[in-house]
């Protein structure tokens, strides 16, 4: 049942609308169902989440017999930004990813934000789907604060995801829509995969997978599933970061998710006008690339990989 959460007016006869989808079990609700909520276009140029919001739903509905509990849809909580790919809020210039739980008597962005979050709280689990921006491509991944990891680890564990990464509680934004949820008591992760304005099906599947995993370990779903990935779990210090020193066009030499050595060439930069590389990028240390730079244009500073070691 698709239903509208939030919905303010906008100029020229227009309605912003916040539209959720509700999949319950065919009998109906008796009450004290769990509940998993699937949450993504908060950036309005990450739409990797759109695919998983498609295929988790097609396979629910292919098995409907097997759905015994709710699960909540928003595919699209930022939609003027999907609609015209960008990442912030069309209008305002403001990342709505900034402004959570939001307030209901302050902007229209606080409005929805604190509707949203109203909305969301008191899931049993709430997936908050992200790609990367277009400038990176990233493995399908977890980001956990530290202070929640107790909580989170054993559900990310379910999610078929590659890499867990526990960020240091300093690193994490609190007005961000998942440390507000885990604030309020609502368990929330947060996965990162693919690239911006892209869909990358393997990883959407992949993810959908470890959905019905996490749904079945919560009493949502009796269908069959996986064995999820066992994931490589790390902190804060076991990533290193490479960014560029020298402007032009990187041209990577590491493939993504492969290991490498220290002193393996990651990438060149080049200068198209003198025909000449304009910096050779080594790895720093043994480990994984999982991170690696999509979009090929680099400015001095930028970042162009990151390795887990």
């Amino acid at each position: 049942m698709v239903s509208t959460i939030a919905s303010v007016g906008l100029p020229i006869d227009e309605t912003l609308m916040i539209k959720k989808n509700r999949l319950i079990p065919k009998e109906g609700l008796k009450g004290g169902e769990k509940r998993i909520s699937i949450v993504t276009g908060t950036h309005g140029d990450e739409l990797e989440g759109q695919y998983v919001c498609y295929e988790l739903q097609r396979r629910i509905k292919e098995s409907y017999d097997c759905l015994t509990g709710i699960a909540d849809i928003y595919p699209a909580l930022n939609p003027l930004g999907v609609d015209s790919i960008t990442r912030g809020i069309p209008g305002f210039d403001l990342d709505m990813n900034r402004m959570f739980p939001g307030s209901g008597h302050n902007s229209m962005p606080e409005y929805i934000t604190s509707q949203i979050t109203n909305d969301l709280s008191g899931s049993d689990a709430v997936i908050d789907i992200h790609a990367s921006n277009i400038y990176l491509k990233e493995i399908p991944q977890i980001r956990i604060n530290e202070i929640t990891r107790d909580t989170l680890v054993p559900y990310a564990k379910l999610l078929n995801v590659d890499y867990i990464w526990i960020h240091a509680s300093a690193t994490v934004l609190e007005s961000t829509l998942a440390y507000s949820l885990n604030s309020i008591g609502t368990p929330t992760l947060v996965v990162e995969m693919g690239v911006g304005m892209r869909i990358t099906k393997e990883y959407g599947d992949q993810l959908v997978d470890g959905i019905f995993c996490l749904m079945k370990e919560l009493g949502i779903w009796q269908g069959k599933v996986i064995e999820p990935k066992k994931p490589i779990i790390s902190e804060d210090g076991k990533v290193s970061f490479i960014n560029a020193n020298s402007a032009g066009v990187f041209v990577p030499l590491a493939e993504h998710w492969k290991n490498v050595k220290k002193g393996d060439p990651i990438g060149k930069i080049l200068n198209p006008l003198t025909g000449e590389a304009a910096e050779e990028i080594f790895a720093q240390t043994d480990g994984i690339v999982f991170t690696l730079r999509e979009y090929p244009i680099v400015s001095e500073g930028s970042l162009v990989a990151r390795i887990l070691s």
